[in-house]
């Protein structure tokens, strides 16, 4: 007997459409994620639509939002594969609803309300605490590095600038010297004026490059001005060190930025930052995370690799989040420095902030003036100390690891501390929906 099979008619239509609905199961995220969306305050994302007459309508722009969350959620971050998704993906055309908006628009949409983002951001955040998922007793903050959308290769060096902008101007004065004497021999010495449209192209690529590499040596010697000045520098004091002082003499004067000191010329606000992949250029991404949740519940975006200085700022983002600081912060060792001790201790923050690498016998040195450091090394020493600050690496790590190597959001899309501090923020946000999808699917 031949053996039947289930009909298979690819080429037949059907007689009524079908709700694409039918096609997604329930508890799909995507759900999820629409539901959020229209429980949330969007008036930010209408406001820039009143009023201004346009003729062409524009698309839903709650249906705009909802494709870039899941989008986000899903490990999709370029709005050419997004659009893409639109056509091809079942999720994303029960989210679209049958609309098939461009690439460009809906990158367009992702710039024009940026700002937005942190307000989408901390109403999700809220809603989590006002339903119980946060619950704001302990929270661990730690940063990564994520790769700015630069490469390392488009960077400089200062003393190679100089050198450069030496070469440049040497070209251009010998070009230009050129092409006036072409023009005296073309015009006559009493002939037509030099005009300046005559330049060849090759000087005018030469000028806009010096100018480039000028604009970009100008402001790594801004940067390291306000650098020396921020460590107490002043103008001048390598000449005017009071006669009979000890101690070494500065060694480059107030300003003088370093040889090997770079800057990146397609994202001058990026850095080299020291990666598991070797030196990037990257941004440093804070996130502090909920105990019992594994929410996000506030973040933020620098371009300084080291940790040490985001600790204080984190949590004043987290209560500007939730409006009210957490019982107890967890950190590691890059967070140490006893100013931070002391804001932990004025502000009533069980603090539990490691004083060196995990793993191995820590012997700090206390010294005059470190009596907070002191403190938590006999508090980190007892054993509700080690037990509550055991917990750090499973709270604040794998959010990390979902967004990186599950979700591959592993470089920012946009350029400049103004732009890639709004897209964590939409990376978290989506990373929580998610999160939150998951927990309500298993209770």
């Amino acid at each position: 007997m031949p053996t039947s099979f289930r009909p298979y008619l690819p080429d037949q239509t059907l007689l009524l459409p079908p709700a694409l609905t039918d096609w997604l199961p329930q508890g799909h995220l995507a759900y999820f994620v629409s539901d959020t969306v229209e429980a949330l305050d969007l008036t930010g994302l209408y406001d820039r639509y009143e009023g201004d007459g346009r003729r062409n309508q524009p698309y839903e722009p709650r249906m705009m939002l909802k494709v870039l969350v899941y989008a986000y959620a899903t490990g999709t971050f370029s709005s050419r594969r997004i659009a893409r998704k639109l056509e091809e993906d079942v999720a994303y055309r029960v989210l679209g609803a049958e609309n098939f908006p461009a690439h460009r628009t809906i990158s367009e949409f992702r710039l024009q309300n940026l700002k937005e983002f942190e307000n989408l951001f901390m109403q999700v955040v809220r809603i989590a605490r006002e339903v119980g998922l946060v619950k704001l007793g302990t929270i661990a903050i730690d940063g990564t590095k994520i790769k700015a959308n630069a490469s390392k290769h488009k960077a400089m060096s200062h003393g190679h600038m100089l050198k450069q902008e030496q070469r440049l101007r040497d070209e251009i004065r010998d070009l230009t010297k050129r092409a006036t004497e072409q023009d005296l021999d073309e015009d006559g010495l009493y002939g037509a004026e030099f005009r300046g449209d005559e330049i060849p192209a090759e000087l005018s690529r030469r000028n806009e490059r010096l100018s480039k590499i000028k604009a970009a040596r100008e402001r790594l010697e801004a940067r390291q001005a306000e650098e020396d000045r921020n460590a107490g520098r002043t103008p001048g004091d390598d000449d005017d060190r009071p006669e009979g002082k000890r101690g070494p003499d500065f060694k480059r004067k107030f300003g003088e930025v370093p040889d090997k000191k770079q800057e990146n010329f397609t994202d001058p606000e990026s850095r080299i930052m020291k990666t598991a992949n070797g030196f990037q250029q990257c941004y440093n991404a804070q996130t502090a995370v909920d105990d019992e949740s594994q929410l996000i519940v506030a973040v933020e975006v620098s371009n300084n690799a080291g940790d040490v200085g985001r600790l204080v700022p984190m949590l004043d983002a987290v209560e500007a989040m939730v409006e009210e600081q957490p019982e107890r912060i967890l950190a590691d060792a890059g967070y140490r420095s006893e100013t931070n001790l002391l804001v932990l201790e004025a502000r009533g923050i069980d603090g539990y902030v490691a004083l060196g690498r995990e793993g191995k016998k820590v012997t700090v040195g206390v010294t005059a003036g470190q009596d907070a450091t002191a403190r938590m090394k006999l508090k980190l020493a007892t054993k509700e100390g080690i037990a509550h600050y055991r917990r750090r690496k499973y709270l604040v790590e794998p959010p990390f690891g979902w967004i990186k190597s599950c979700l591959g959001f592993r470089q920012f899309s946009l350029r400049g501390l103004a732009k890639v501090g709004p897209e964590w923020m939409l990376m978290s946000l989506a990373t929580n929906l998610r999160r939150m999808n998951a927990q309500m699917v298993w209770t």
